[in-house]
């Protein structure tokens, strides 16, 4: 007896970026667990490192690893361009089906992307946003500026985001071809993922673990970086908080299309 199990489903490709600035510490690390993560999850992958006008030996190390491994791409800003600079060409330079960005230092094990990548499939997701589970290791200041801030997006956009900032986010290209990022600072993450929302995409949430780094300095709770992203908030809150129609049609997930057919069918639209 011959049981027919159908087609096996494919693996999406997957496009995974980090934004590096003076990472000479973390960057070979990064590569090389990246590529061994992707290679059990797809055939097709690509890593991209966002060199942002790195004045240490980021970009030599990055040339080198380059020659040794044909899924790594290097994109190299002559002028530094901030976090923001840096994800949207992160963003932009990707090609593949998924992106996947994440900070260069691995603040999370990256074997978490294989569930994430399970759950985008299962929940017809078009971004999965992770979020930390235990912070305590950041200390108070670091604690309670995160807290404030994930308080006021969620109060300013009415998103029940847990941890908005947190470098792992995981995003069906269809998403990236629908808006249009501004930001040139921390204030990104939180721009990507309201956008996203507004424009009617589905967003799911996964808890990870949470590894601080233990090398360099981390600048993201600077007074500079936190009055910037204040600055952008203001700046951009209008077009953030409704952003619009999309530029190209919305393509939704099969269970979403089928309810906004049901919606405009009971309207009479």
């Amino acid at each position: 007896m011959v049981c027919y199990l159908g087609p096996v489903a494919k693996s999406p490709s997957i496009s995974l970026f980090f934004p590096a600035w003076n990472e000479e510490d973390y960057v070979e690390r990064a590569v090389s667990r990246a590529t061994r993560v992707l290679q059990r999850l797809t055939e097709d992958f690509e890593i991209i490192v966002v060199d942002d006008a790195s004045t240490d030996r980021t970009g030599e190390i990055l040339r080198g690893l380059s020659k040794e491994n044909r899924h790594l791409r290097v994109v190299t800003h002559p002028e530094n361009r901030k976090l923001g600079g840096a994800l949207r060409t992160g963003l932009s330079s990707s090609t593949k089906e998924v992106v996947v960005y994440s900070d260069v230092d691995l603040p999370f094990d990256l074997d978490e992307l294989e569930r994430a990548m399970h759950l985008l499939e299962y929940l017809e997701a078009d971004m999965i946003c992770a979020f930390r589970f235990d912070r305590t290791s950041e200390g108070p200041k670091r604690i309670a500026y995160s807290f404030l801030y994930n308080l006021l997006i969620r109060n300013l956009f009415g998103v029940q985001i847990k941890d908005i900032n947190f470098s792992f986010k995981v995003i069906h290209r269809r998403v990236l071809e629908a808006i249009e990022l501004r930001s040139q600072g921390s204030f990104v993450d939180a721009e990507l993922v309201v956008k996203a929302i507004r424009k009617g995409f589905r967003v799911f949430q996964m808890g990870v673990d949470y590894f601080p780094r233990t090398r360099g300095t981390s600048t993201l709770a600077s007074p500079a970086v936190i009055a910037k992203i204040l600055g952008e908030l203001l700046m951009l809150y209008p077009e953030t908080k409704s952003p619009g129609q999309p530029k190209a049609p919305v393509r939704l997930p099969p269970s979403v299309a089928s309810l906004e057919e049901k919606r405009r069918a009971a309207s009479g639209g």
